[in-house]
């Protein structure tokens, strides 16, 4: 058999590629002991370990075996089981797949040390880097933030949720790859709309060189804690290089079904895709509405489950319910993640160098972190970058705009804004100036002052103040109001603001105004 292999690689220009992906129809799964990579006598087969290649789904025996019914479609991956880790390739990677041009299909895996505490998930969305440039933003902006905060061991996993690259740029991955490997996570990639090829013929080919690269476009992973699930659901539009819609193909249907039958109900169940599940606007069908229905009905048998999506440059909490199709007993839970380049590496730059690169939400650029209980049960968290210099306003969860004076007696008709960037519509957010009573800020759906401002500065300069100005506020899903009263001593007023997170708890940020006697 292995002559056979051998052969077929040697011959690999001459045979189809059906043929050389026959090579991969069988393989084995063991415990690699000594961690060489290569399975020694005494290493054993590890059973019952699911095998895939992105739509059939096998188990090794009890030998560590594999065998598919039919020829592999695609690269062949091992789902990576809770009892154990996955080695590490040269690059950082995980070592779980194995492409159509593979002449050896055995994958070795460790045992897992077992470690105290929550599964911690460091979430990045579209880094969307187009050059070197971008590429040392992200390093130092993203990279080293986390690096700068950590205060235990590296996190157990990372997700990047697409666009790794902007515009195509797939000969950037190694790069960045380089960077992301410094933070000592095992590190999985969704792909996105701008990871793939320009250039290729249709929908099948649009993502060769990503799955070169980072394997599978779809596949699972599993930790004791969850089960991940990663999809592309970008589907190209043949013959329309830029033309895309959000969806799901019919193999990706035929392995989820055959996947999600074996994977266990009392964990949390994590789909990790780009383009959200969500249309962006009323009825403009940017997830096709059949495929989003279809997998609904596969995700209601799940109890625990949470979809984490990229692609908006923006944040926002979305819950699932009848409206959008979703009949399960509670609505679904949908993070729409914000982008680690925020505004795409927008905006005036940095005493370092680092673009501003707020949302047009409001939220700076940064990354979210997923942490998960042995129960299933989750908390999630927003981590803005360089949080210092977001301004005397602003703390890890929210920013507020005031302004700098007010008459005394004027109508009370200005007010405090809390942009709340974990907010969503049940947020509770109060504020108080001085010693008063709390009250109850209201939800405004509008655009962030802040972001307004630096609109009109961009307008107002003479000449550009960054290579590319920080993006139109629009309207924020996560704002809050409260009017600022005029009726107190002349002089500073402390105003403060509380927000009830969900997953956190009560968080407060502070700022001021002044009341100033005035004559007509």
């Amino acid at each position: 058999m292995r002559q056979s292999i051998i052969l077929a690689t040697a011959l690999l220009a001459a045979v189809s590629i059906v043929d050389v992906e026959a090579a991969c129809r069988s393989g084995a799964v063991f415990e690699d002991r000594d961690r060489d990579g290569v399975r020694d006598p005494r290493e054993p087969g590890l059973p019952d370990v699911k095998v895939s290649d992105g739509r059939q789904l096998v188990l090794s025996d009890a030998r560590g075996a594999f065998v598919f019914g039919d020829a592999p479609a695609s690269a062949v991956f091992v789902i990576k089981p809770p009892t154990h880790s996955a080695p590490r390739r040269a690059d950082g990677r995980p070592d779980i797949w194995r492409g159509s041009e593979a002449s050896d299909c055995d994958f070795a895996l460790h045992a897992r040390d077992p470690r105290a505490g929550p599964l911690d998930v460091l979430v990045f969305a579209d880094p969307q880097t187009a050059s070197e440039v971008d590429v040392d933003y992200y390093a130092r902006d993203i990279v080293d933030s986390v690096l700068d905060e950590r205060a235990s061991p590296s996190a157990d996993l990372g997700l990047t949720l697409g666009d790794v690259v902007a515009r195509g740029r797939t000969d950037l991955y190694p790069a960045l790859d380089r960077e992301t490997a410094r933070l000592g996570a095992p590190w999985l990639h969704v792909a996105g709309n701008h990871d793939m090829d320009a250039k290729a013929s249709g929908d099948a080919s649009a993502l060769d060189a990503f799955r070169r690269h980072y394997g599978p476009d779809t596949f699972a992973w599993e930790t004791p804690q969850a089960t991940f699930v990663l999809l592309d659901d970008v589907v190209r539009a043949d013959g329309h290089p830029a033309a895309y819609v959000g969806g799901l193909r019919e193999q990706q249907f035929e392995f989820l079904e055959r996947y999600l039958a074996t994977a266990p109900r009392d964990r949390l169940l994590v789909l990790a895709l780009h383009i959200p599940l969500f249309d962006s606007a009323p009825g403009r069908e940017t997830f096709r509405r059949a495929d989003r229905e279809r997998l609904f009905r596969l995700l209601e048998q799940f109890p625990k489950r949470l979809v984490l999506s990229g692609h908006s440059h923006a944040q926002r909490h979305v819950f699932h319910d009848a409206s959008s199709g979703w009949r399960g007993e509670t609505p679904l839970h949908e993070y729409n993640v914000g982008a680690a380049s925020g505004a795409y590496w927008s905006g005036v730059k940095d005493a370092a160098g680092i673009p501003d690169a707020t949302m047009s939400d409001g939220t700076p650029n940064g990354y979210a972190r997923l942490s998960v209980t042995d129960g299933g049960e989750y908390r999630l968290s927003w981590h803005p970058a360089r949080l210092s210099d977001n301004g005397p306003a602003a703390s890890a969860t929210m920013a507020l705009h005031a302004p700098k004076v007010l008459r005394r007696g004027a109508y009370p008709a200005w007010g405090v804004y809390a942009n709340v960037y974990m907010g969503h519509a049940d947020t509770r957010v109060e504020f108080r100036v001085g010693d008063r009573a709390w009250k109850a800020m209201t939800r405004v759906v509008a655009p962030d002052p802040r972001l307004l401002a630096e609109n009109v500065a961009d307008d107002a300069a003479a000449m550009l103040r960054g290579y590319d100005r920080s993006p139109e506020a629009t309207p924020s899903p996560h704002l809050w109001r409260g009017a600022l009263p005029t009726d107190l001593r002349v002089g500073e007023h402390r105003i403060e603001v509380r927000a009830f997170d969900t997953w956190n708890g009560e968080q407060r940020a502070s700022t001021q105004y002044r009341l100033e006697e005035a004559a007509p």
